[in-house]
């Protein structure tokens, strides 16, 4: 198999995950193997370009702006990949006239005369070098710390380690930042090969074997001289950086098309929910056409993963408008279940069995979120539904084992997860819990970080909660599986980020909770709805896993794919021309 079918096909292949990435990945690891393009006898031998490179970086260190030191050896890269005959390994230092760190000073956005380079003006390998700003430097300093174009910039610390930017289009007077090790390709190299040779996996891999530091990994120059680097004949570096630069453009489109795609798969996803998200403002006759148009395009909406979660909350959204049930007219009113959960609320205020239970003014049509609610639905605050409405204590210390706590990492959307597992202490479970304790079926609400997950508690066993975590216990006879459903809602969802304050993290108080409008219907529609959301929600899952499925399979098949074309240009029976015809 030739890479050029692999890549006229590709676009079979392109909905994999990380598809483009990996096809990005195989063109540079084919460019530094010498696989990517034929070998030309001609070319002048590699012994002789090291020996010009040799000469001048010898005249250099004599002027005292390069290697005190030049390496004459060339590097043998054992033990990392055979290379064509005609190619030779080399160190980097090598191939380099010097490899040192940048400039220590902090930046000014007032100096304009010598700016000053850091890691974070470098994005998406480009650099806007108006904006890159100035630093106070020495005159005779500058010199030492220029860059100029086709100079080689490596990151040596932090979360960018080892990603590198190629001098370009410089029209300014820079230097560069101490976080940043410079590399000065020699003239008789060409830059822009070696620029690829730094994104290969070739140059990862031992760039990750020589990094060190265990909170904070960096690597050092001494470590980057010696990598070890796969050199061509000067006139086939410049015809391999040609066809990597081909094949980067078909990348680019083949990514510019993959967002196209899914840019106008969200757009046909909200314009066909939009009307079903406002259901209870609709007619019956435009409620069965927005349904339509949904059925008719459901293949095209959700053939990816990412849509799913968006019809999950139109079903969410339907189930609180009165949208996803009919009404029964010969179930109980609303008014009657509000009727006797008020009965309740006063009973247990009286008797004084909960200090979280407080009056609240009448709710009036004002408050019900400018949404219409079907006949014998009615709305009540979100306080006169739950006894309790709050914190239950404090964070008590953590422990190896025993009582499970929950953290707001632990309240996702819909559910619980297991994730972080973290214990408090059996000895001080009751103590800290100030606010009583956690039972089976409560509603848990994060306040902050993230704000507005809901899950409910469905286990016997004792749990602590840590701070960030309100608990919710609905009066008897309300349903809390449907609180927990409305709760989760978008609608309610953006009544409780319209309510939430803070300057840097958004958050909400119990009291604001309390005062929340919920539609409410009769009891057995409640039930009706939760068991129609479930069942909804149980076939969006099992849409998830086959599209999951589908992008496992995908994948495979792209590494399959990939395979093959290595596995074609690595076969020995086969000349280069043959492979990439």
């Amino acid at each position: 198999m030739s890479l050029q079918p692999f890549i006229e096909d590709f676009s079979l292949l392109v909905d994999a995950p990380n598809s483009v990435a990996k096809l990005r990945e195989l063109i540079l690891r084919l460019a530094v193997e010498g696989k990517l393009i034929a070998q030309d006898p001609s070319d002048e031998p590699v012994s002789e370009l090291l020996q010009r490179i040799n000469a001048d970086k010898k005249q250099i260190a004599k002027t005292g702006n390069g290697n005190k030191k030049a390496v004459a050896d060339a590097y043998k890269g054992d033990g990392l990949l055979t290379l064509p005959t005609n190619w030779e390994w080399v160190c980097l230092d090598q191939i380099t006239n010097t490899i040192h760190y940048g400039y220590t000073a902090s930046a000014n956005e007032l100096l304009t005369d010598v700016r000053l380079l850091r890691i974070t003006d470098i994005q998406n390998g480009k650099v806007d070098w108006a904006r890159v700003p100035g630093c106070e430097i020495d005159k005779e300093k500058v010199g030492g710390y220029k860059l100029a174009n086709n100079d080689i910039l490596i990151a040596r610390t932090g979360g960018t380690i080892g990603k590198s930017y190629l001098v370009e289009n410089l029209d300014v007077v820079v230097v560069f930042a101490s976080y940043l090790i410079r590399a000065i390709p020699n003239r008789y190299l060409f830059a822009k090969y070696l620029k690829i040779f730094l994104e290969s996996d070739l140059y990862w891999k031992q760039l990750y074997e020589r990094s060190m530091g265990t909170g904070q990994p960096n690597v050092n120059a001494t470590s980057l001289k010696s990598l070890a680097v796969p050199l061509p004949p000067i006139e086939e570096q410049k015809r391999i950086v040609t066809k990597v630069a081909q094949l980067m453009q078909v990348c680019d489109e083949l990514e510019a098309r993959q967002q196209a795609k899914l840019e106008s798969r969200v757009r046909l996803n909200a314009a066909i929910l939009a009307p079903l998200n406002k259901a209870a403002s609709l007619t019956p006759k435009e409620l069965e056409q927005a349904a339509t148009r949904l059925a008719d395009n459901f293949d095209t909406l959700y053939d990816s993963i990412d849509t799913v979660s968006k019809l999950r909350e139109t079903i969410l959204q339907l189930a609180v408008q009165g949208k996803l049930e009919s009404q029964d007219p010969n179930d109980q009113l609303a008014r009657v279940l509000l009727a006797e959960t008020k009965k309740e609320k006063e009973r247990q205020l009286k008797a004084k069995k909960s200090k979280q239970i407080e009056p609240l003014p009448p709710i009036t049509h004002d408050d019900f979120l400018n949404m219409p609610t079907p006949k014998g639905w009615d709305w009540a605050w979100l306080g006169d539904l739950a006894r309790f409405v709050d914190y239950r204590g404090r964070t008590p210390l953590k422990t190896e084992s025993g009582v499970k706590l929950l953290t707001a990492k632990n309240v996702r959307m819909g559910f619980i997860s297991e994730y972080p597992q973290e214990f408090v202490s059996e000895d001080t479970y009751d103590e800290v819990m100030t606010r009583g304790l956690p039972q089976f079926g409560d509603i848990l609400f994060t306040t902050e970080a993230p704000l507005g997950n809901v899950a409910q508690l469905l286990t016997n066993e004792p749990v602590a909660l840590a701070q960030r975590i309100i608990d919710l216990q609905t009066f008897k006879p309300f349903f809390a599986e449907y609180l927990k459903l409305c709760l989760m809602s978008p609608l309610l969802q953006q009544a409780i980020m319209d309510r939430a304050t803070g300057m840097t993290a958004a958050g909400i108080k119990a009291s604001k909770l309390k005062k929340l409008p919920v539609p409410v219907p009769p009891l057995a529609e409640q039930k009706r709805i939760v068991a129609k959301v479930n069942q909804l929600m149980s076939l969006c899952d099992e849409l998830e896993a086959k599209l999951r499925q589908a992008e496992i399979d995908s994948e495979k098949l792209m590494n399959a794919a990939v395979k093959h074309v290595l596995d074609s240009v690595c076969d020995t029976s086969k000349t280069t021309e043959e492979v990439f015809a």
